[in-house]
C-alpha cells in the first residue's frame, strides 16, 4: 500500500448512522495501514463523550468531546507524524467545524451507509433481550440520523456497506484517499 502524497494536515472521518459499520471499518483501516507500515492513530468519537450527566452548558457533551479528542490527538502526535482516522457522526457544518478546530486539521468525511434491514440486524446483534429499549432507540434513531446525514451532504463520497466485509469497506475508504493496496 502506498500513499500518493505525504501531507498530514487532514484526517479521515468515517461518518454514518448507527449500525453502518464505522467502528469495524476503523479497526480494519488500522490493520491495513499497520500492515503497510503507514503511521496512524485511530479515534472512535463515542468514547470521548461518554460521561453522564453532561454539564448544563454542554448539551450532548460536545465541548468535553472536542477537548478530549484534542488532548489525545496531541499525545498521539508526540510519537511522530501520522494519519488520523476517526469514526463518528458529522451531521452539520457546526459539527465539522468543531472537529476541524479541535484537531487543527481539515476533517474529510466519508459516509458509510447500510440498508435498514442490514442495520437492524447489526444493531440486534449488539443488545441482549433485556436491552430491547436500547435497540429500539438506536433502530429508530438510525433512520432519523441517516436522513439528517443525507440532507447535510458534507461527505466526499458515500460507501454502501451492505454487501461488503469491513476489511473491504476499509480498503474502499483508503482507496478514496489515495492509498493503493
Amino acid at each position: 500500500m502506498t500513499r500518493v502524497t505525504s501531507d498530514s494536515d487532514w484526517a479521515i472521518f468515517l461518518n454514518g448512522s448507527y449500525g453502518v459499520g464505522k467502528s469495524s471499518t476503523l479497526d480494519h483501516i488500522g490493520d491495513l495501514l499497520a500492515d503497510a507500515g503507514h503511521p496512524f492513530s485511530l479515534i472512535d468519537v463515542d468514547w470521548y463523550h461518554r460521561s453522564w450527566p453532561p454539564a448544563d452548558s454542554d448539551h450532548g457533551n460536545k465541548i468535553i468531546e472536542a477537548r478530549n479528542m484534542a488532548t489525545v490527538w496531541a499525545n498521539f502526535q508526540t510519537a511522530g507524524p501520522r494519519r488520523l482516522v476517526i469514526s463518528g457522526v458529522i451531521a452539520s457544518t457546526e459539527d465539522l467545524q468543531r472537529y476541524n478546530d479541535a484537531l487543527g486539521l481539515t476533517v474529510r468525511p466519508v459516509r458509510l451507509i447500510a440498508s435498514p434491514t442490514v442495520t437492524e440486524a447489526r444493531l440486534k446483534g449488539r443488545y441482549t433481550e433485556s436491552q430491547s429499549a436500547k435497540y429500539d432507540w438506536h433502530a429508530q434513531r438510525h433512520r432519523e440520523l441517516s436522513d439528517r446525514l443525507a440532507a447535510a451532504d458534507l461527505d466526499e463520497t458515500i460507501i454502501d456497506t451492505d454487501d461488503r466485509r469491513p476489511v473491504e469497506v476499509a480498503a474502499a475508504v483508503l482507496k478514496h484517499f489515495g492509498y493503493s493496496i
